[in-house]
């Protein structure tokens, strides 16, 4: 990191962090107004799921405390991530058969 924070004195993220851990911004510097701006655009995509799917789905995540959109995501990211896994075996053992290795 090389330079030091100006408030921290810390010349690592580490010691940055453990300054911070310790001591808060209201201890340091004048409090000065802040005018702040923000557009917050989130991408959402509806699927259609069957009644009783829908139903086994909200009842998991009211077990786990989480929301049914959460779980969800979840379960679709642990499965996509199983199906490339998959996938990427299954072209690594053609490119074997075909007589590339590694490709």
């Amino acid at each position: 990191m090389g330079n030091r924070s100006s408030v921290s004195q810390g010349t690592s993220y580490r010691e940055i962090g453990e300054f911070w851990d310790k001591h808060d911004a209201t201890e340091h510097g004048a409090d000065n107004a802040a005018e702040l701006e923000l557009e917050l655009t989130s991408q959402r995509h509806y699927v259609a799921v069957d009644r009783n799917l829908c139903s086994r789905i909200r009842s998991l995540a009211n077990q786990r405390g989480v929301s049914e959109e959460t779980l969800l995501n979840l379960f679709l990211k642990e499965r996509l991530d199983q199906c490339e896994q998959e996938q990427s075996a299954i072209s690594d053992a053609h490119s074997a058969a075909q007589g590339h290795p590694g490709q």
